[in-house]
């Protein structure tokens, strides 16, 4: 059978092997939970508690009326030991709400459960988004915007994100392997909100077990859901080419997927939409592959929402080796850590350890000229034209080449023989076409 796939795409070693078999553990954390304000896309939230409030688990402790957001809860009880800066697995310095768990884990309100087909759709949506929930897959966009289409938007399918393509991680993989009841619940619960739409789970095939998890599940169920396996080659996972793969439509530039009457949800998304409709329970932890060769002992690891990133670590038997990177992600599109004394948030999927010998250090040289980024690219865009754009702050030139398509996901610069930060400054370019834009605006407001 010849399995889904798209153009371009690159086939990185995948190293899953050191959790894949790895069932979740829990962890228990101790002492101070740190709270960013920003655990999502869109505007941040703003405290609602104050230093010596004392706060259960589940409590909300900051909102904002903006629609593009997402509330924060605390993730156990305790006291509010401070409201301030404090640095972020980003490197930079946010407010945040920091919490002095009392081991207790009081609970704000007992679960309570509903039966989600009596609920109407609007009613779905508010509950999702007061659950705090956000794309926990890394892009972090609030779900309640996700399933709030624009007027006149027919959501014809909602396409489920298993792939999980990053190398190294399995946190997705685990879920569906140990936990597929919540995650085929939490697609119900869409399609209960779109009646019209088909739901297709989508998954890498080096995830048997996960396959056969799902479909299982599935065969006991009636309903518009099936389960497809899908090419491994990475990016496989991104938005686009899962879309492209599964209904053979490609998004317009600029454009949201509803465009195309689809919406993408990630398992671990779904499977916490599950939990807050049916049992009234928010987001308050996630499932975490702390992997890498510079870890004694590689496992999945579900945590709750703010605990130290060294705390993951130390669960983990600490360090083998002294680490030449610490990535919050996977090695394609994982951020570099500067601290390990860091919280862990909603798109936390992994905390990855490597080697100097995994991560060596390059220099760039001259572009050869090879071509080899432009097969790579996924988005058939020429990365190396890009790329010189960009250096020469031709933000015009690397705009109209299509450079605000970049979904960087590091495919040219994994295959550049020259070793150039391709994808790096594709992102410094697409930043440069948004402060280009918006200093016209405000040039345009002035006039």
């Amino acid at each position: 059978m010849r399995l889904p796939t798209f153009r371009g795409g690159i086939h990185p070693p995948e190293s899953k092997y050191l959790t894949e078999n790895k069932e979740i553990e829990t962890l228990v954390p101790r002492g101070e939970l740190v709270y960013p304000m920003s655990q999502h896309i869109g505007a941040p939230c703003a405290p609602i508690v104050k230093k010596g409030d004392r706060v259960l688990a589940g409590q909300k402790i900051a909102d904002t009326g903006a629609f593009v957001s997402a509330p924060v809860m605390s993730s156990v009880s305790g006291t509010v030991k401070e409201i301030g800066n404090r640095m972020t697995i980003s490197g930079a310095l946010e407010t945040c709400v920091a919490v002095e768990s009392d081991g207790l884990f009081e609970r704000a309100a007992p679960p309570r459960r509903k039966d989600f087909r009596k609920l109407k759709p609007a009613e779905c949506i508010k509950i999702i988004r007061e659950a705090g929930l956000v794309g926990m897959g890394g892009a972090t966009f609030p779900t309640h915007v996700k399933l709030s289409p624009p007027p006149g938007k027919k959501i014809k399918w909602i396409i489920v994100n298993g792939a999980e393509c990053e190398p190294f991680l399995n946190c997705d993989n685990r879920l569906m392997i140990e936990h597929p009841e919540p995650i085929i619940g939490g697609l119900e619960i869409c399609l209960h909100i779109f009646p019209e739409a088909k739901g297709i789970i989508a998954v890498e095939n080096n995830k048997p077990e996960a396959i056969m998890r799902m479909s299982g599940e599935l065969s006991k169920r009636r309903g518009k859901i099936g389960v497809i396996p899908h090419k491994v080659k990475y990016p496989q996972g991104a938005e686009k080419m899962l879309i492209y793969t599964v209904t053979g439509q490609e998004i317009p530039p600029g454009a949201l997927p509803a465009e195309v009457g689809c919406l993408v949800l990630n398992v671990s998304t779904l499977a916490h939409i599950w939990y807050a409709v049916t049992d009234g329970v928010p987001v308050l932890d996630r499932v975490i592959s702390v992997t890498g060769d510079a870890v004694v002992s590689p496992k999945n690891i579900i945590a709750p929402l703010g605990t130290s990133v060294r705390e993951l670590i130390d669960a983990a038997g600490g360090f083998s080796r002294e680490p030449a990177r610490i990535l919050s992600g996977g090695p394609m599109m994982g951020i570099s850590m500067r601290s390990i004394d860091v919280p862990i948030v909603k798109g936390t999927s992994g905390i990855l350890a490597l080697s100097s010998k995994s991560a060596p250090t390059f220099e760039e040289s001259n572009c050869v000229r090879c071509g080899r980024c432009i097969a790579a690219c996924p988005m058939g865009l020429w990365p190396s034209a890009l790329d010189r754009a960009a250096r020469l702050r031709q933000y015009s030139v690397f705009e109209q080449n299509g450079g605000m398509n970049c979904v960087e996901c590091g495919s040219c610069a994994y295959v550049c023989p020259s070793r150039r930060f391709l994808t790096q400054i594709c992102r410094d370019g697409k930043a440069g076409v948004v402060a280009e834009r918006k200093k016209q605006k405000e040039g345009s407001a002035k006039r």
